[in-house]
C-alpha cells in the first residue's frame, strides 16, 4: 500500500506562486511514475505532468513555462511549483503514483486563484 498526502494548496492572488507537495509513505524510488493531475469545477480531470527517475514531462500547454515538477528523494516527496498563477489554474490538484501495476491517489488539495 502506498499513501500519498498532498499539501500546499490555498487561496492565491493572480500572479502569485504556489508550491504543492505530495509526500509518499514509501521511497519514491519504488514508485515507477508519479504525477500531478487537476480538476476544475465542472471539467474533466487532466494530467498536468509526471516525474519518473527525475525526468519530468508537462502535458498541459498553459502550464508549460510556469510549472515545475521536482522531487526530494530524502523526504519521499514530489512538488509542483506554479508561478504566475491565473484564475484558470483554479482546481483541485491530485497526486498520483504507480507501484507494482497499481495506481494510488492523494486526497487532493484545493488551489483557488482569485483577487
Amino acid at each position: 500500500q502506498v499513501q500519498l498526502v498532498e499539501s500546499g494548496g490555498g487561496l492565491v492572488q493572480p500572479g502569485g506562486s504556489l508550491r504543492l507537495s505530495c509526500a509518499a509513505s514509501v521511497s519514491i524510488f519504488s514508485i515507477s511514475v508519479m504525477g500531478w493531475y487537476r480538476q476544475a469545477p465542472g471539467k474533466q480531470r487532466e494530467l498536468v505532468g509526471t516525474i519518473s527517475n527525475g525526468v519530468t514531462t508537462t502535458y498541459v500547454d498553459s502550464i508549460k513555462g510556469r510549472g515545475t515538477i521536482s522531487r526530494d528523494t530524502a523526504k519521499n516527496t514530489i512538488y509542483l511549483q506554479i508561478n504566475s498563477l491565473k484564475p484558470e489554474d483554479t482546481a483541485v490538484y491530485y497526486c498520483n503514483g504507480r507501484q507494482r501495476g497499481v495506481e494510488y491517489w492523494g486526497q487532493g488539495t484545493q488551489v483557488t486563484v482569485s483577487s
